[in-house]
């Protein structure tokens, strides 16, 4: 079984102060996908920089205390690769990519839109400028048979299942009209597999990944399901059970764990 956890740090200083490398040295995961570092290089302990039995690759942004992606790995792999080759978004430390033999995770951090307007242009910038991406990657698996596990924090919800309020928030960053076309044109179109909810139809509050820190949402389940995994169809069929854990809180985001039976 092919372990793969992905979760939203919101600060990885934060989240160790908050036990989140203590309940990950109990995970027995293969892979760790973490998004919004909020840190540089310099910042991470060595616990940070490569915990007990695992490899660290990381992309920083240049903004001290922003973004940034890491991916921690029991096997180191053969390629790392950084940023996409847009140098707007690549600055802010967005996008790591390990290959190892036959399978490719990508560790994502799409913008968020909701501080600004200015913000939400910025999304939308990165939507246009990542589909041809996702189609690329798209193009790669089919042609040399290479598996592909894309873990992100999409801040995009894609369906009405996917959070508590989807009424009132129709006009808001990560809900509205425009993100969630785009998410659907990269699964429908691009044929990229949302794992999750292909394992589970019909979840809903169990699904949820984050929660707004306003008001008693986590106490409530007010959350949203933000954090996916978008796989490519040969890995996607072989998933055989994901989790989201919140029996403790090291972020606004809960981890999800998906097992794979690969190879």
């Amino acid at each position: 079984m092919l372990k793969i956890v992905t979760l939203n740090l919101n600060g990885i200083r934060s989240a160790v102060k908050k036990g989140w490398l203590d309940w990950l040295a109990h995970q027995d995961a293969d892979i760790v996908c973490v998004q919004e570092l909020k840190a540089q290089d310099a910042d991470l302990s060595p616990a940070e920089h490569h915990p007990a039995g695992y490899h660290g690759y990381f992309h920083f942004a240049e903004k001290k205390g922003y973004s940034g992606v890491g991916l921690y790995a029991r096997h180191a792999p053969q390629r790392v690769t950084e940023g996409i080759g847009i140098a707007e978004f690549d600055a802010e430390g967005r996008f790591l990519r390990c290959d190892w033999p036959g399978l490719t995770v990508i560790s994502l951090y799409v913008p968020s839109g909701s501080s600004s307007p200015e913000r939400q242009a910025a999304k939308f910038r990165f939507m246009e400028v990542f589909f041809p991406h996702l189609a690329a990657l798209r193009d790669e698996a089919r042609k040399t048979g290479r598996e592909m596990v894309i873990c992100a924090d999409w801040n995009i919800a894609p369906t009405e299942k996917d959070l508590k309020n989807w009424k009132s928030n129709q006009k808001n960053s990560g809900f509205l009209p425009e993100e969630r076309a785009w998410i659907a044109r990269v699964k429908d179109e691009l044929g990229w597999v949302d794992v999750y909810r292909r394992l589970y139809p019909d979840a809903e509050g169990e699904g949820y990944t984050w929660w707004s820190n306003r008001g008693q949402a986590w106490a409530k389940n007010v959350g949203w399901r933000i954090d996916y995994q978008l796989a490519t169809p040969g890995i996607a069929g072989k998933a055989r059970f994901a989790e989201v854990y919140k029996a403790a809180r090291f972020s606004d985001h809960a981890p999800l764990t998906i097992g794979y039976a690969w190879p």
